[in-house]
């Protein structure tokens, strides 16, 4: 398989080097020309979550052996559970699958507790002898899993930016804490897509990655826009539906509904993929917050990133441009590197583009799309805690909230997998409102404050932050982010 960027498919990468290079040259993502078609039976005979990881990857990877990928996938998710991914039926029809049982308890680790991992193989296989230098814009659950699987790494040194004032105070010292050497931490004055673009412009900056190479360093991306990011979370969307086999809720072969929280598109992105390698999914429902410019887009056809920004209390999806919808694109124009080129420069001239009816109807054949308001999602995580007895995140929240809605106004019963993407104890703030309580104490005392009124334990890695000490204090504004970088690697 061979990789192509979405703005010029002459430009072609194996994967080893898309993920060392993360962005292509010309700005574009790197995506796949073709799918596999993986046959159901074979998932179902595959016996744990990382077997199943690596023979997943084997096929979008294939300059890794399958034997290569099982040992990396096994080193990846050792720390995580016997079952990394559960499921957990709510209704007869609803099943929130759980992918915050990693190390940061955000399901951001799924592949970035692989990504250093394929990095270092990555460039031994490309034959490049540099120190990678990982450039990363978080929105708040990403800093600290790339943090974390790439603070020990050897050869690499990690760089993230986070908007200062858009993310929780857990999710903040996740990532000021981190003591490793090999490790910046930078806070933005600006919202994550201040924080993206800026990494976006060091990437395209040729004088600066001149000076990295005389230096003997190299820039690549921890973000979804790397390939090596987007992989890995296919999987777990395969392991979900042989999981619902396995127990009965579902027949094989029978179709699912998948419902995911997004701001940046990668997460239901793979969940695309997926569909596109076999994976029996009837329809993908993207769910945002009052940043709502993903899911107008999807009932418009146009995108419109001209609108106010809101802070939520669902604050990894704070987004309006969503990076990861120019592979979709790609894939929905047929390839047409010219047509992707035509929208980004739509889209960085005015803001907006829109496509034309054809591509709409298309799109809409397999994307619903809906939004809530904060007051809603609080609504959201009430409910169900009292329906149901599932305590929720603001993230999560949101994607229940918005099935119900498409249930209540298609009356599809098709079963449905809801990703879940962060532990509740991340945002304990707005849970412990949801769930009646008062907001009193430090941010530890009210996390064993969530955890009485819920009955659900504190995680054990968000209790020792309490240990720690914020080491990373820098703040810098976004025409200062090219400067920071300089000072710290020169």
């Amino acid at each position: 398989m061979k990789l192509v960027s979405t703005r010029d498919k002459s430009k072609q990468v194996s994967p080893a080097e898309a993920i060392v290079k993360g962005l292509s040259e010309d700005g574009g993502l790197f995506a796949p020309t073709s799918f596999p078609i993986f046959a159901l039976s074979d998932i179902m005979h595959t016996p744990s979550y990382s077997e199943l990881a690596s023979y997943i990857a084997s096929a979008f990877l294939p300059d890794f052996s399958r034997k290569e990928l099982s040992t990396l996938t096994h080193e990846a998710y050792n720390n995580f559970p016997e079952n990394a991914a559960p499921i957990v039926g709510i209704n007869k029809f609803t099943h929130i699958l759980e992918l915050y049982h990693g190390p940061t308890l955000a399901f951001k680790d799924f592949a970035l507790q692989l990504l250093p991992h394929l990095l270092t193989a990555a460039l031994k296989k490309t034959g490049v002898d540099k120190i990678a230098v990982i450039l990363t814009a978080t929105s708040g659950d990403t800093g600290s899993a790339a943090l974390e699987g790439f603070g020990s790494t050897d050869g690499v040194k990690i760089c993230v930016f986070y908007p200062e004032s858009g993310i929780s105070n857990v999710q903040k010292l996740q990532m000021t804490s981190q003591s490793s050497k090999n490790a910046k931490v930078i806070g933005l004055k600006g919202n994550f897509d201040d924080a993206q673009s800026g990494v976006k412009q060091i990437f395209a900056d040729t004088e600066l990655a001149a000076l990295m190479n005389e230096k003997n360093h190299i820039f690549s991306s921890a973000n979804s826009i790397n390939w090596g990011r987007i992989v890995p979370q296919i999987a777990y969307y395969f392991w979900a539906y042989s999981s619902l086999v396995r127990s009965g809720k579902v027949a094989l072969g029978d179709k699912v509904n998948i419902a995911v929280p997004t701001g940046n598109f990668g997460n239901i992105l793979a969940a695309y993929y997926a569909k596109k390698s076999g994976l029996p999914v009837h329809k993908l429902i993207c769910a945002s917050n009052s940043n709502n410019v993903l899911s107008d887009f999807i009932a418009t056809g146009v995108y419109d990133k001209n609108r106010d920004f809101h802070i939520t209390v669902s604050p990894s999806m704070d987004i309006l441009i969503s990076s990861n919808l120019e592979r979709f694109l790609f894939e929905l124009h047929g390839h047409d590197d010219g047509k992707i080129r035509d929208l980004m420069q739509q889209l960085k001239s005015s803001g907006r583009y829109e496509l034309d009816a054809e591509a709409l109807a298309l799109m809409q054949e397999s994307f619903y799309a809906g939004y809530v308001s904060d007051g809603d999602t609080i609504n959201s995580i009430s409910d169900t805690w009292k329906k149901y007895s599932y305590l929720s995140d603001t993230h999560t929240a949101v994607a229940i909230k918005v099935h119900e809605d498409y249930v209540q106004k298609t009356k599809d019963s098709t079963p449905t997998i809801i990703a879940s993407t962060a532990s509740p104890f991340k945002f304990a703030d707005s849970v412990i409102l949801a769930l009646g309580g008062q907001l009193e104490g430090d941010d530890f005392e009210r996390l064993e404050h969530l955890a009485q009124l819920s009955g659900v334990s504190v995680p054990e890695s968000l209790s020792a932050l309490a240990q720690k000490e914020e080491l990373h204090k820098t703040v810098c504004s976004p025409d200062e982010m090219r400067g920071q970088i300089l000072d710290w690697l020169l």
